[in-house]
């Protein structure tokens, strides 16, 4: 049975101001999980006066206190970690232990900015004059606008609103239509650590009415959005009109290099991982497979045998690893890319179809796919598939692949496997990307920075850039007399 939940502004379970609400489905099932207020740019504005007026409060508490309500946060977010997975498979359809493995890695954030709210440093500066002193300081930038995505609901808000916290931030959350109940289920852990009054607003509602809303409005001094590049431009030139910081977290394109030194079975089981983890709908799993053209034979046998593990369906069942697409929509986009690299030449090894037998056609499956013989002209090898598709293609030289990884508009991550050390060094420098795997499909930690180049976004998340990305640099002169 669905249930029927609240938006959270100032301290307060709220519907929306025109009482509409909509639909959670269930990609597996396609049934209700929940229904949802309908929020639209009153509820922003709302939201947006009660994080100003819990600004000076919040901002001035000693950050010692600020990391004891985060860990209160991280200490709940573990303890109930079955609970969080069971909704994220709910309404997003990953697979109960990768769900469960999301719950911890949203928690981590929470833990490593509690500690980092801690070490927020200034600097002293040396002085031209003998009669000044010289010194920095860093502040919260204010209020944020946080916009997040359907594909990791509840790890995608810790990753923003962590940082944004620990600064002395305040924060108005607007989740993904698809997923919501995650945040709702964490915006309670807020509640029950009594979190102050507005320090953190949650919008269910309206993409483009409280997208707007947050990217626009003049005192929200930062927006932070995580979703395809298409969308962050137009947030971009929303926050151009009141110079807003801004974080853009966007589309990926990630090539898989693997040279014929490489250990091949390790490399077949990384991709495997990389590729399949929420059906393909992850911003830095892989999009082009490249392997050297001696190994290449060898290296799809072994990753046909790896596919051939695969299970495909409910995320609640026993052994299933690969869940839904997230929608029609994503269906139709998955097929047009395999349809567009068959007509082109593409070898079909395995699936290329939307799986609707027994239960599973009562939900948005398809069937996990390797294309070999690919070519750089064909959809997939050059828009973003975000399904579970692998796409082969073959390299002689590192000068040759080198410069085909890094033809896209696109910067987000790269992966390669080798044993060459000297390789290691050259590639890694080379790739056009934020974040290198080396020998390594899973780089994602808290610990470390998570951004990309070009097209793929602006300033960092992770690590203690993730921090300095809510902070301002004040510069304080002072002449003695």
């Amino acid at each position: 049975m669905s249930k029927n939940y609240l938006n959270f502004i100032n301290g307060e379970w709220v519907s929306a101001r025109t009482n509409k609400t909509f639909e959670v489905i269930n990609p597996a099932t396609r049934e209700v999980v929940g229904t949802v207020p309908l929020g639209g740019k009153e509820d922003a504005q709302d939201a947006i006066e009660a994080a100003k007026k819990a600004f000076p409060e919040w901002s001035a508490l000693s950050p010692f206190k600020r990391a004891r309500y985060l860990n209160g946060i991280y200490q709940k977010m573990v303890s109930r970690k079955e609970e969080l997975a069971q909704l994220i498979t709910a309404e997003n359809g990953k697979p109960l232990e990768e769900a469960i493995g999301e719950v911890l890695y949203a928690a981590s954030f929470v833990q490593w900015y509690a500690e980092e709210a801690k070490r927020v440093y200034g600097d002293t500066l040396p002085s031209s004059s003998g009669r000044k002193r010289l010194l920095t300081i860093k502040q919260p930038v204010g209020v944020v606008g946080a916009i997040t995505p359907w594909n990791f609901p509840s790890a995608m808000i810790t990753r923003k609103i962590a940082p944004a916290l620990a600064a002395g931030c305040t924060v108005v959350i607007k989740p993904a239509e698809q997923t919501p109940l995650s945040a709702v289920a964490i915006f309670k852990i807020f509640e029950e650590v009594s979190l102050p009054r507005g320090v953190a607003n949650l919008v269910c509602g309206d993409p483009i009415e409280v997208g707007t809303e947050l990217s626009t409005h003049i005192n929200v001094s930062k927006v932070t959005f995580t979703g395809s590049t298409e969308v962050g431009k137009i947030i971009y030139r929303n926050a151009s009109d009141t110079v807003k910081r801004i974080s853009l977290e966007l589309g990926g394109h990630a090539p898989f290099i693997v040279f014929e030194d490489a250990n091949l079975k390790s490399a077949a089981k990384a991709l495997l991982s990389n590729k399949y983890m929420n059906a393909g709908q992850t911003c830095i799993c892989t999009n082009r497979v490249y392997v050297q053209e001696s190994v290449i034979d060898e290296f799809t046998k072994i990753f046909i045998n790896e596919m051939q593990k695969l299970s495909v369906g409910y995320g609640i069942d026993e052994g299933v690893n690969v869940g839904p697409l997230i929608d029609m929509q994503a269906i139709e986009k998955v097929a047009k890319h395999v349809d567009d690299a068959v007509s082109k030449g593409a070898t079909l090894m395995i699936g290329g179809k939307q799986l609707t037998e027994g239960n599973l056609k009562r939900g948005f499956f398809y069937s996990p796919t390797l294309l070999t013989n690919t070519t750089e002209d064909m959809l997939v090898n050059r828009e973003e598939t975000f399904g579970p598709v692998t796409s082969f293609m073959s390299f002689k030289t590192e000068e040759e692949v080198l410069s085909r990884a890094n033809n896209t508009s696109f910067g987000l991550a790269a992966y390669f496997f080798t044993n060459d050390v000297n390789r290691v060094t050259r590639i890694s420098e080379s790739l056009e990307y934020g974040i290198i795997g080396i020998n390594d499909s899973q780089p994602s930690v808290a610990e470390a920075p998570f951004g990309g180049f070009k097209q793929s976004g602006l300033e960092k998340e992770g690590g203690y850039q993730g921090l300095e990305a809510f902070l301002e640099t004040k510069y304080l002169s002072m002449r003695l007399s």
